[in-house]
C-alpha cells in the first residue's frame, strides 16, 4: 500500500483589488497593464508562506495536517528543498515553535539576499531559527553545494527514531537542489546528463525519471531513510498533473525505480551510447524493487498547491477587470513553437468570429488539430472556441503548464519569452498574450517572462531589430531587452513561488 496522499482544504484566492474594483480603473489600464495584474493575482495565490499556514495547524499539543492529527512532544524535524522552500519553512517554523527540534533545507543560490533586498522578509527565517538553509544549484541546475545540502539532509533523516516526526517541505527545482547520485555515478556525470537531457528538450517529467532512477533520495529515498519516523510532507507542485512521484523526483513517494523507462528515455534523445560507464551500470544492474515503506500510515504526503489554484486565482482578476475568463489547460507542454501556434491560431479564431464573415473554414479544425502537441484535451480547446464565438465583453483565455524549447543558437532568452514573442507577432489589434514563470525566473535572465501586442512586430521594424533573427538565436532576452527600452520584459524579482507557467490571452470585445 501506497503513501497515502491528501488534498490541502481550498485556499482563499487573495486578489489586488476587490470585487468593487470599478470598471472604469479597468477600463484605463492598458493591455498589457490588464495581463500584468492577472499574473499577479496567480502568483499571489500561491505565495509559500500563505499556503502553509492554510495547511498546518496547530492545536496546543496537536499538529492537524490534511486531515490527521500528529502528536508534538519536542520531536519534530524539518526537511526541504525547492525554490519555494524558503518561504515554506519560515512559515511553519512559526507555527510549530519549540516543538522543532532541528531543520534543514536546500534553496537556490542567493535567494535569501534577493529576498531580502526585495523586501520580501516574511519569507526569511527569523533570528534564532533552528533550521539552517544551504544555497546551491547555481542555474537550477545540481552542483557541490547542493549535494553538501542533500548529504546534511540524509544524515538528519537517518537519525530519526519511531517517535519523531518528519515534516517535509517539497517545491519546483527541488530535483536539482537534492542531488545524491548512486554510486559510482558522480555528481558531475549526473550534471551533465541532465544538461543533454535539457538542451534537447526533453519534459520535466522525463528529466525526473531519469534523475530518481540514478538518486539515493529521490523516489521514495528520503522516506526510507527516515524510517521508522513519521513522514509528512508538503508539496508545492511545479510539474503537470500533479503526479507526486514526479515532483522533485518523489522522494517521499516510495515505489519501482524503473531504470527500463529511464533507459527509453535515454535512447529517445540519442544519448545512451554516449552515457558514462557507471552510468549504464547502474542502469543496466538495477532490478525492479519492491515497494518499500515504513509501515502503514508512515507516510503522508499533501499537495498544498499548485498551477490550478494559480489560474484560479488569475480568473477571478480577470473578471474584476471586466473580461470574461475562461481556464483552458494547466497542463500546456509540447515545443513552443506548437504552443505559439495556439495561441496565435485562438486570437485568430476570435478575431474572425467576431468580424461581420466569421471564422473561416478550417480555423476551428487547425486548433483542434494542435491538441495532442499542447498537451490539451481537445474538449477544453472547443471550450475555448465557443466563448470566442460568443458576443459581448473581453475574453481572456488563461493556461498553464511548461512548455519545452529545443535549443538551436547562442542567444538568452527563456521558454517565457521566446513564447510571448512568437505569439505577439500574430497578434490582431486590441490583443496581448504574456507569459511568465510564477517563480520570476525565465532562462539564464532576470526577467520573468513577457508581454506582448499587435504592436509589437511595427515597434521592432522601426528600432530595425529582425524578431525572426532572434527567435533562430534563441535570443529573446535581448530582442526584449532592444525593444522600446525592455518595457515589454516581466521583471517581478524571486516570487518565491513555483507552480510552473501562467499564460495570458486577452482578446477585444466584440
Amino acid at each position: 500500500m501506497g503513501p497515502a496522499l491528501a488534498l490541502a482544504p481550498a485556499l482563499s484566492l487573495s486578489l489586488s483589488l476587490g470585487p468593487g474594483a470599478p470598471r472604469a480603473m479597468s477600463r484605463a489600464m492598458s493591455r498589457a497593464a490588464q495581463a500584468r495584474e492577472i499574473f499577479g493575482a496567480a502568483v499571489g495565490a500561491v505565495q509559500p508562506d500563505a499556503v502553509v499556514r492554510r495547511s498546518l495547524e496547530r492545536q496546543g499539543e496537536r499538529l492537524l495536517v490534511g486531515g490527521r492529527s500528529y502528536t508534538l512532544r519536542e520531536n519534530l524535524h524539518l526537511v526541504g528543498f525547492g525554490k519555494a522552500v524558503l518561504g515554506m519553512a519560515a512559515a511553519a517554523e512559526r507555527i510549530v515553535g519549540d516543538h522543532l527540534v532541528q531543520g534543514v533545507i536546500s534553496v537556490p543560490l542567493g535567494i535569501q539576499e534577493a529576498l531580502r533586498q526585495d523586501g520580501k522578509g516574511e519569507m526569511l527565517l527569523g533570528a534564532g531559527s533552528r533550521i539552517r538553509a544551504l544555497e546551491g544549484a547555481r542555474h537550477n541546475l545540481p552542483d557541490a553545494a547542493a549535494q553538501e545540502a542533500a548529504r546534511a539532509i540524509r544524515a538528519l533523516a537517518g537519525g530519526l527514531t519511531d517517535r519523531d516526526l518528519l515534516l517535509v517541505l517539497i517545491s519546483g527545482g527541488g530535483s536539482a537542489l537534492l542531488p545524491s547520485p548512486v554510486p559510482p555515478v558522480t555528481l558531475e556525470e549526473k550534471q551533465g546528463l541532465t544538461r543533454m537531457l535539457a538542451a534537447r528538450g526533453a519534459t520535466i517529467q522525463e528529466l525526473n525519471t531519469v534523475r530518481k532512477a540514478l538518486s539515493l533520495l529521490k523516489g521514495g529515498g528520503l522516506a526510507r531513510c527516515a524510517h521508522p519516523a513519521q513522514v509528512v510532507s508538503l508539496i508545492l507542485s511545479d510539474v503537470i498533473g500533479d503526479p507526486l512521484d514526479l515532483i522533485a523526483s518523489g522522494p517521499t513517494v516510495p515505489g519501482p525505480a524503473r531504470p527500463e523507462a529511464s533507459r527509453a528515455i535515454l535512447e529517445r534523445y540519442g544519448l545512451w551510447a554516449s552515457l558514462p560507464r557507471s552510468v549504464r551500470d547502474v542502469l543496466e544492474s538495477q532490478q525492479q524493487q519492491e515497494e518499500e515503506e515504513g509501515g502503514p500510515g508512515r507516510v503522508h504526503n499533501v499537495l498544498i498547491g499548485s498551477n490550478t489554484l494559480a489560474l484560479e486565482a488569475a480568473a477571478r482578476r480577470a473578471q474584476e477587470l471586466g473580461f470574461r475568463p475562461v481556464v483552458v489547460s494547466p497542463g500546456v507542454c509540447g515545443d513552443v513553437r506548437a504552443v505559439a501556434r495556439l495561441y496565435a491560431t485562438l486570437a485568430r479564431f476570435a478575431r474572425e468570429a467576431r468580424g461581420p464573415g466569421g471564422p473561416p473554414p478550417g480555423l476551428a479544425a487547425a486548433v483542434l488539430e494542435l491538441a495532442p502537441q499542447v498537451g490539451v484535451a481537445a474538449g477544453d480547446l472547443r471550450r475555448a472556441l465557443q466563448a470566442a464565438e460568443g458576443g459581448g465583453p473581453g475574453l481572456c483565455l488563461l493556461a498553464g503548464g511548461e512548455p519545452t524549447v529545443e535549443l538551436r543558437g547562442g542567444g538568452r532568452g527563456g521558454r517565457n519569452q521566446e513564447l510571448a514573442l512568437r505569439v505577439g507577432l500574430e497578434l490582431g489589434q486590441g490583443a496581448a498574450f504574456l507569459s511568465g514563470g510564477t517563480d520570476g525566473q525565465d532562462g539564464p535572465t532576470d526577467a520573468a517572462g513577457a508581454v506582448a501586442d499587435a504592436q509589437l512586430a511595427r515597434e521592432a521594424r522601426a528600432q530595425g531589430l529582425d524578431p525572426e533573427g532572434f527567435l533562430r538565436d534563441n535570443d529573446s532576452f535581448t530582442f526584449f531587452s532592444r525593444l522600446s527600452g525592455g518595457r515589454r520584459l516581466l521583471r517581478t524579482g524571486l516570487t518565491g513561488t513555483n507552480v510552473m507557467d501562467v499564460h495570458v490571452l486577452l482578446l477585444p470585445a466584440s
